[in-house]
């Protein structure tokens, strides 16, 4: 099996409000150079400061950093705050961070713990991403029994959702990052 190409993007950045949250998109020419039109896991820096992420899709082929408290803070970043990025693919990808609602599922179901500790941390984001990608309380909790059935019968990953489409549903509209109009 061939060694992935890794992928190094420089470039600049400029923090944006889209609601209450900060994202940082990428410029269109830095996102034309990743190897996915979906998620990406990335090591390096933003401005000086190291981090460990996953690029996360707009829907319209690009690609935006999801600015946490932690980030927001550290860079001093506000909306208009230009970002200077060095990305580069990761070798691995970082475990994601389980919802509570699935994390309970997961957790009394032990049946399931194998599937879900065999599948890749990639497919585990999947997962998570396909649990969270609504804003309705009874579809996601449909989504969590589901993911637990699908995991019993032997799937690796959730099925049939665009992985290009931005799924954040405080952010996106239709699978497209709102704001980018």
């Amino acid at each position: 099996m061939a060694a992935k190409k890794t992928v190094t993007i420089e470039g600049r950045a400029t923090a944006r409000a889209v609601g209450d949250r900060l994202i940082a998109p990428l410029p269109e020419e830095a996102s034309a150079q990743l190897p996915s039109r979906g998620q990406v896991a990335m090591v390096g820096a933003l401005e000086d400061h190291e981090v460990e992420l996953v690029l996360e899709p707009d829907g319209r082929k690009g690609h935006w950093i999801s600015l946490d408290e932690e980030l927001v803070t550290s860079l001093g970043a506000a909306d208009g705050t230009s970002i200077d990025f060095t990305l580069t693919t990761a070798a691995q990808w970082p475990e994601p961070e389980v919802p509570g609602d699935l994390g309970a599922a997961l957790e009394a179901a032990d049946d399931v713990e194998h599937q879900w500790d065999s599948i890749t941390p990639m497919a585990r984001w999947e997962w998570v991403r396909w649990v969270g990608a609504t804003k309705n309380d009874s579809t996601r909790a449909k989504r969590v029994d589901v993911s637990i059935d699908k995991l019993r019968k032997g799937s690796k990953r959730p099925c049939c959702f665009d992985l290009a489409s931005c799924t954040d549903p405080e952010l996106s509209k239709s699978g497209k990052l709102i704001g980018l109009e």
